[in-house]
């Protein structure tokens, strides 16, 4: 009986040689469509001043429509997550590209807050289900080089947040006002929607994380629910990841403008090393895949907390400034979403894939979403330096104590166990 149900219930593609051309043809359309995801959720922020002045929106208004995008990912990462498992995980990228370029596209359209807040929550939710989907296939396909894999998706990442910015207002000061830099991410988008559609093989998408080179992975060792010890010590780990994050990438900049008395340009620099940080995610990748993963994220941890202390409490020489700032990026852009996400996968067995990257995408952002909010308020009672050193420096290290706890010998290692 078993045997006869293992013959006929599989549903995706169990063999890993996959034609190099069809390979290079998936791969270039779905990195081209994480690029431009990322492209497009960076390009509200420089244009806000402009949507601010024609629609009359308040600064608390304007706030919230850039950063509240991330709501929408957190609450599509665990409904995403139970999707991958059960469609074809091309599917779901379809439509997940379809519902963040339509939400963009809407958004020029706005008549006022509160729908353009609509868009604005369709675009963030299009976006992680997105990201869920593709970090479920990214996982199953480079099982043996996850870690590598998600951190040269970070590289791409990285890209788009730098070129997002400097493409959309280049293309708004030459072609009709801040609309059409979203009218032109939509239309990029919904392109790629019918690419992928059309040319992306479920060779690609939807390859079972359990078989490696024709034999399954053992995975007696790893629990049998994907809520187990490990996965609830990262959730708090994401948790606390996006609190860092978002929190450091929100509102860095008012404070060099602020307190250190920057100029905008130089406060732009200093801001923009975030994305040469998350370059240094393909090396962070590459260590995570041949050390233990729960030894990088402890360091990796540690270093947030020192490196961020060091940016709030040390000269403010445009020297030191672009130099932690770098180091900052480079732990928390490069090391801590990369080895995270790669981390939750491997603490899941492998048909539980598109649940583990469900839960990274939706404790991360969730956490992202009321960042900006914890750390002004911090700011607005204990100063800038009180607020840095709390949530920057305090909340990662005491994310050492769940860090610590995470069992490693039931993560799942396929270069070990094949």
């Amino acid at each position: 009986m078993k045997s006869s149900q293992r013959t006929t219930a599989p549903q995706v593609p169990k063999a890993r040689r996959v034609p190099l051309a069809v390979s290079i043809t998936g791969w270039t359309l779905l990195v081209l469509s994480y690029l431009i995801n990322a492209m497009d959720r960076q390009v509200f922020y420089p244009l806000l001043p402009e949507i601010s002045a024609e629609h009359g929106f308040s600064l608390s208004q304007g706030g919230l429509l850039a950063t509240g995008f991330t709501l929408g990912i957190a609450l599509a990462g665990l409904p995403a997550g139970y999707l991958v498992e059960k469609l074809p995980r091309k599917t779901v990228l379809v439509i997940s590209v379809f519902f963040y370029s339509a939400g963009t596209l809407a958004t020029p359209l706005a008549s006022g807050f509160a729908d353009m807040a609509v868009y604005r929550l369709i675009s963030g939710a299009g976006e992680g289900m997105q990201a869920t989907a593709l970090y479920a296939v990214v996982g199953s396909f480079f099982v043996l080089r996850r870690s590598f894999a998600f951190g040269v998706l970070g590289a791409v990442f990285g890209t788009g947040v730098f070129l997002g910015p400097l493409v959309g207002t280049a293309i708004a000061q030459n072609f009709g006002g801040w609309h059409t830099p979203f009218l032109f991410y939509g239309i990029a988008g919904l392109v790629l929607t019918v690419l992928i559609g059309l040319l992306v093989r479920r060779d690609v998408t939807d390859l079972d994380a359990g078989v490696v080179r024709g034999a399954e992975i053992p995975t007696d060792h790893v629990p049998s629910s994907p809520f187990n010890r490990n996965t609830a010590m990262l959730c708090l780990a994401c948790i606390a990841g996006g609190l860092v994050f978002y929190g450091y990438l929100g509102l860095y900049p008012t404070y060099l403008r602020q307190q250190l008395h920057y100029t905008a340009s130089e406060a732009a620099l200093a801001t923009s090393v975030v994305g040469a940080g998350a370059a240094t995610s393909i090396l962070t990748g590459w260590l995570a895949d041949r050390f233990n993963p729960r030894t990088i994220l402890l360091i990796t941890y540690a270093g947030v907390a020192v490196s961020a202390w060091l940016v709030f409490n040390g000269s403010a020489s445009h020297a030191w400034q672009y130099t932690w700032s770098f180091v900052l990026a480079v732990f928390v852009a490069g090391s801590l979403f990369t080895t995270l996400n790669a981390t939750m996968q491997r603490a899941v067995r492998p048909h539980y894939v598109g649940r583990a990257a469900g839960m990274f995408v939706s404790f991360y952002y969730v956490a992202a979403a009321f960042s900006g909010l914890i750390f002004a308020s911090l700011v607005g009672s204990l100063g800038w330096h009180g607020a840095a050193l709390w949530q920057l420096t305090i909340l990662p290290l005491a994310t050492l104590i769940p860090l610590w706890f995470i069992d490693s010998r039931k993560l799942l290692d396929p270069r070990r166990d094949r």
